[in-house]
C-alpha cells in the first residue's frame, strides 16, 4: 500500500518589514524572536498540523510580512 505524502505548505517572511512586535511568537510554536529583535520562522516548510497556527500568526501580524501559502 503506498504511503499518502503529505501536503506541505510554505512560510516565507520580509524579515525587514517586522516590526518584533511578537504577536506571531505568541500564536505559533513555528516563531521565535532573533538576536536582532525580530520575528523569524524556525521552519519554512510546514505541515497540514502546523497550518493553522502559522495563518493565525500571517493574520495578526501588524506589518503583514508573512506569507503562508
Amino acid at each position: 500500500m503506498a504511503e499518502k505524502k503529505q501536503k506541505t505548505y510554505k512560510v516565507s517572511q520580509e524579515h525587514e518589514k517586522c516590526i518584533g512586535c511578537g504577536a506571531c511568537v505568541s500564536l505559533s510554536d513555528n516563531w521565535e524572536i532573533g538576536n536582532d529583535g525580530k520575528a523569524r520562522p524556525k521552519k519554512t516548510t510546514i505541515t497540514e498540523k502546523e497550518l493553522k497556527s502559522n495563518k493565525d500568526a500571517e493574520n495578526s501580524c501588524p506589518v503583514h510580512c508573512i506569507h503562508v501559502k
